[in-house]
Order: C-alpha cells, then structure tokens, then sequence
C-alpha cells in the first residue's frame, strides 16, 4: 500500500484550491481590472501610438513604420475607419461606460487632430499630415502614386472625400463630442461639416465623390469620376444619416429638405426597364460612368441590392409608397441575372457584379503587367481569373432583399413611420455607444440599444485582462504588409503573373496579406477589444 505524505496531500489541495480560485478569478473578472486595462491600452494609444491625437491604422512595435490603408509617415494620419475619428467614437463609448474623465480629455485630443484635418471646405480627405501640404504631397507622389490597385491614392486633389465613410464618421464623432457637454469651442468645426454636407449636394439630391469638384485627373478612356453622382462606398446613405442626426439632435430644421431630396435622388437614378439596377455613379445627366480603371461604365448588383435595402428604410421613414414601388422591377432583375450554377471561375458567388448597359451581359474585370507603369486593368465577358482584391462577381441574397420588401409592404404608413427620426426635430438623445453596433439613424432603432451577447463575455473579458502586455498594448497578428517605396517603376513587360495577386512586383506600395504575420498594434483591434470591456461592464452594471 502506498502512503500519502499529509503535509503534501495539503500542499495539493492548496494548489487545486488555488488553481480553481484563479480559474474563477479568470472568469469574472472584477470591474476594477477592467477599468484599469481599458486605462492602460488607452494611455498606451493615446500617448505612445497617436500622432497629436490622430491615429492611422496599424503599427510595428517600434513604431519604424506604420500603415493606413497605405504605408503612412509617422506624421500622418488617417480618417477612413479604424481611423482617427473611430478612436474619438471609442474614447466617447468607454467615457460612458466608466464615468472616467480621462476618455473625454483623449476624445478632445481627437477632436483637436480632426479639426486640424479638416478641409477649409469642411469635409475631410482621406489622410493629413502634421508636416504639412508639401509632405503630403510629396507621399501622394512616391507611395501613393506607386500603389497599382489604389487608383484614389496616386494623385493629390487637394480637396474632402465623401469616399471610405472618412468625412461622416469625422462629422458624426464632432456631434457626438459636441453634444456631450456642449462644449461651444466645438460648434464652429460642426457647422462647417454640416455646411459641406449642403453645399457639396447637387440639387437632383446626390453627392460627388470629392469637393469641392475638380475634373483633374481623367482616365485614360473616361473623364474624372471624383465629381459624379456617387453611390458607391455608401456616399448617399452616411450623409443622409448624419443629416438626420443633426435634424434629430441640434434641431437643424434647414437639412430636412436636402435630406428628402437626397432620398429622391435614389428615384431618378434608377434604370429603366429592361435594366431597372442601379450603377455605382453617374454623370450630372443620370448617365451611368465608370471610376476607376476596375470599375467599368455598367450597372453594378450589389449597389441595386444595397439601394433596394435604403428604399425599404426610405419607406420606413416617410410612409410614401413611391420608395417601394420600383423595389419588385429590381427583384427580378437580380434574379434573373443569378449564375446558372456556381462554377469555379465564380468563386462561389451568385452574381455577376458589373452588367453591361443595353445587353445585360455580365462584365469582368481583370490585369496584366506588375505595377502602374507596365501594367493595366481591363474588361471582357470572360470569367475567371478575377482580381483578388476587386471581384467582379458577388453574393446577394435575392429571397432575402424580397423578404425585407414583403415585410415593409405590409405595413400601413403609419405602422412604418411609428419610429421614424423625420418625426421628430430636437430634444433627442443620441445612443450612448457607437463602437459595439454601427449605429444608423435610418435604421430605425434610434433609441433601442442592443444588449450586450453574454454567452463568453466573461472569459473574453479575462482573456483580454490577460493578454495585455507590459508595454501596455493587444500584441496583434498584421497580416498585410506593403513593400517600401523604392522610387518610380520600371516600365518594362512583366514576366511574372500577378493577374489574380493583391500586389504587384516590389515597385507596388498595394498593401497585401502575409503568411506569417509579425506581431504589433493595431487600432481596429484596440477598438475592438475595448469594445469587449465595455460589454462586459454593462453586463456587471445590470446584474
């Protein structure tokens, strides 16, 4: 028989006892762990990540390069989300979720680097730089210019973009930081926003691309998209949405008008049977235009299906049947454009993204050559071989866009409008958190919050405690790099293949994705994890 040492049998129960101790410890952890991590990977952000308060994507430990959705100097920052701005709205959420004052000191020091940023105008371009105009353009013409895929990037207009979300989610964050306190110091940055909103809309009630227009930079076969009527990116839809704000929140009685004119604009631009779609822009005479070298003069699917899904919420706002009545056309011109099967070359997809005008035969779009200056995109009526970071085939969900219609068909005006923000101007409050849900005053649940999933909240939130590290950051996986910029692109043939890569040769400065990843910062990931924390404290505060 074996003997058991007491004094070592107690030994093992002290350890189990300890290690079930830490293992509840670990599951619940408490509110003050919590708010003392969120503090710290804040600091970190804010202190040693942050250019001036502004922020750009994602950055090497040692901070000896940084990237946006490009390669960034250490002076620059970036305004298309996980950007600068979504930083303020995350500094604003976790204000509110602790009561702490420091996270409105760190959205000031936002508001500062955005103000900074902003376009005389009052919008915003997609970067700025600290080092001021001459820097930047001296990127736009060595990196960003050598970036083959990012057409957007290899010239310097000098104007705001309503592109990438970069000038709404900048407008919605001053609002949101105005309201706060109403802190008037704030106010004038706000009104100029507003008024860019107005003055950059066309009076059919679309908005360009860029303003103030320029026509600087035409294609080689098409004018300068920046100044058509822009859909893509979900131009139309932000703006409307932070209008609607503003209409709901300051009582901005003077956008009311432009924003019903913008839900028209939907309306006119419509096609015509036998191709009742919609097109990713179009020129000041509703002709559908092309963009960018991948982006062909046709109508575009998923943008029909995208506004299908703004009408339903145009209806749901106003009661007029007239945002419903095109919706069933454009139904069955989806359907009838689905792949007979899905073939390899489809990738699994049901649509052909890009149909020809007049024949409605699918286009597709593809490359050749190794960078911008050998290589070159163009259109045929084949399949396969898409491009890898543009596809010109796409998932939609017909039966579903045809459900959303029946259920909004269903509806009496008033049943449809019990909720709408045009009924109401002023005196409302604007949702607490914007980090955990995309919050969209069109989507109706103005004033609903979603509860926070608390099935593992717990054991994200200890993980995440945890996993914190000494520096004070979310050591996170970058899997895209670009390659450094080593000066103009040789214009010789490539003999390497790169139809269907991300990148081209080492002359492209295109981001694209890594095999094995280094470790560093990245704000979308900050974001995200702050995100998981301020859940977790709301589900502790409602217990």
């Amino acid at each position: 028989m074996r003997i058991i040492n007491p004094s070592f049998s107690r030994c093992i129960f002290i350890l189990i006892s300890l290690l079930l101790s830490l293992r509840l410890f670990a599951a619940e952890p408490a509110p003050e762990q919590i708010h003392k991590t969120m503090k710290t990977a804040s600091q970190f952000m804010l202190e040693k990540a942050s250019y001036r308060g502004g922020f750009v994507w994602s950055y090497l430990p040692d901070f000896s390069r940084q990237w946006g959705e490009l390669e960034a100097r250490r002076s620059m920052i970036w305004m298309q989300p996980p950007g600068t701005a979504s930083v303020g709205h995350l500094f604003l959420d976790a204000y509110h979720a602790t009561g702490d004052e420091f996270y409105y000191t760190a959205a000031e020091r936002v508001a500062g680097a955005i103000i900074y940023a902003q376009h005389p105008s009052g919008g915003w371009n997609y970067v700025a730089d600290f080092n001021g105009e001459a820097s930047l353009k001296d990127w736009y013409a060595t990196i960003g210019k050598s970036a083959w895929r990012l057409e957007e990037f290899q010239h310097y207009y000098g104007n705001a973009t309503f592109d990438d979300v970069g000038t709404a989610e900048a407008a919605k964050f001053l609002l949101r930081l105005y309201i706060e306190k109403l802190d008037p110091k704030y106010r004038p940055a706000l009104t100029k926003a507003i008024d860019f909103m107005l003055d950059s809309q066309y009076p059919i009630g679309g908005w360009p691309q860029r303003f103030p227009l320029m026509h600087d930079h035409p294609a080689k076969d098409h004018a300068d998209y920046s100044s058509f009527i822009t859909f893509n990116d979900d131009v139309a839809a932000e703006n409307i949405d932070f209008l609607l704000m503003c209409y709901q929140v300051l009582g901005e009685a003077r956008v009311r008008e432009p924003v019903i004119r913008a839900m028209n604009s939907f309306l006119v631009t419509q096609m015509g049977q036998p191709q009742p779609g919609w097109a990713l822009q179009y020129t000041l005479e509703l002709v559908p235009a092309g963009a960018r070298s991948y982006e062909p003069k046709s109508l575009h699917t998923p943008t029909t299906a995208e506004n299908i899904q703004q009408l339903i919420k145009f209806y749901r706002m106003t009661g007029e049947t007239k945002f419903l009545a095109p919706i069933p056309a454009a139904l069955d011109w989806l359907e009838s454009l689905q792949f007979a099967t899905h073939k390899p070359e489809y990738e699994g997809r049901s649509h052909p993204s890009f149909i020809e005008l007049g024949t409605n035969k699918p286009l597709f779009t593809h490359r050749r050559g190794a960078n911008v200056s050998n290589g070159e995109y163009y259109v045929d009526y084949t399949p396969g071989n898409m491009l890898a970071h543009y596809k010109s085939a796409s998932i939609i969900n017909v039966a579903k866009l045809r459900a959303d219609y029946q259920d909004a068909l269903a509806l009496t005006p008033d049943q449809a409008t019990a909720n709408s923000p045009l009924k109401v101007m002023g005196d409302i409050v604007l949702p607490r958190y914007f980090t955990l849900d995309k919050v969209s005053v069109s989507d109706l649940n103005f004033r609903a919050q979603k509860k926070p999933a608390a099935k593992g909240l717990a054991e994200q939130a200890a993980a995440l405690v945890a996993e914190l590290n000494q520096q004070g950051y979310w050591p996170t996986p970058l899997y895209y790099t670009t390659n450094p910029y080593k000066g103009a692109a040789p214009i010789t043939r490539a003999t390497n293949d790169y139809a269907a890569t991300m990148v081209g040769d080492e002359w492209d400065t295109s981001p694209y994705p890594v095999n094995n990843p280094v470790k560093g910062i990245s704000t979308g990931a900050y974001i995200k994890n702050m995100g998981v924390l301020i859940q977790y404290l709301q589900q502790q505060s409602a217990q």
